[in-house]
């Protein structure tokens, strides 16, 4: 009721015209009543909050529809657990720390859960060495070696130039043959990544879409939660 009262003396104060010394008058016993039960603002923050948190959900599942097939559908992207009724989308950077942490965690999820499709994105967003290493990785999307790359490629913790080489060639593979196997079309599909998330307002890594929902950073918690909503609306 107070924050009724409140908001009703708020409108109209904003709609109505009054005789100067009426309006005074008026303003004054509003804010005598704010000073005195100062809780009303706190509700009334509390509710602009929620309110802004709902409709910043909704743009985000409205843009996340519109750009649906190329988050999940682009025979570009290496994709884990093909069959999986739930699709996670992972835009991520070789040389991020939050990545890397995130890993361990992500190769458990896509061991464990076969209905998590997991689909991988590569966004380097940390200069040159990361720009190769995700062409690279491009270039080996058929390997059949693509996940145990990623997680050795994340699992070092100063990526150069000298170390991506190395852990190709651990793995049969040579990272500048790789490169120039990508070619110009690994250049365009970091191009149509980057703008991808600057459409969705991704400017850092990682970060992941599921469902309707986008979780900034590693934020295991609310992406295990974004999971668990997914799959209750999947059946």
């Amino acid at each position: 009721m107070r924050l009724a009262t409140a908001l009703s003396a708020a409108l109209l104060l904003a709609a109505c015209s009054r005789e100067p010394a009426v309006e005074k008058d008026f303003g004054d016993k509003v804010r005598a009543y704010l000073l005195t039960h100062p809780e009303v603002i706190e509700e009334a923050v509390v509710k602009l909050q929620e309110k802004r948190t709902v409709e910043a959900k909704a743009k985000a599942g409205d843009l996340l529809r519109k750009h649906a097939k190329e988050l999940t559908a682009d025979k570009r992207d290496f994709v884990a657990n093909p069959n999986g009724k739930v699709t996670v989308v992972e835009f991520y950077d070789y040389r991020c720390g939050f990545c890397k942490s995130a890993t361990p965690q992500i190769a458990e999820l896509i061991r464990s859960d076969p209905n998590v499709r997991f689909v991988f994105k590569e966004y380097p967003i940390f200069g040159d060495v990361s720009d190769r290493a995700a062409k690279a990785m491009i270039g080996a999307k058929d390997s059949g070696k693509y996940l145990e790359l990623h997680k050795a490629l994340m699992a070092e913790k100063s990526l150069d130039d000298e170390a991506l080489a190395r852990v190709f060639a651990a793995h049969g593979l040579n990272a500048a043959a790789m490169i120039a196997k990508a070619g110009a079309k690994a250049d365009a599909q970091i191009l149509e990544t980057e703008k991808l998330a600057a459409d969705l307002s991704i400017d850092g890594t990682p970060a992941f879409v599921v469902g309707d929902q986008i979780v900034h950073g590693a934020d295991m918690p609310a992406l295990t939660a974004a999971i668990a909503e997914a799959k209750k609306k999947s059946t």
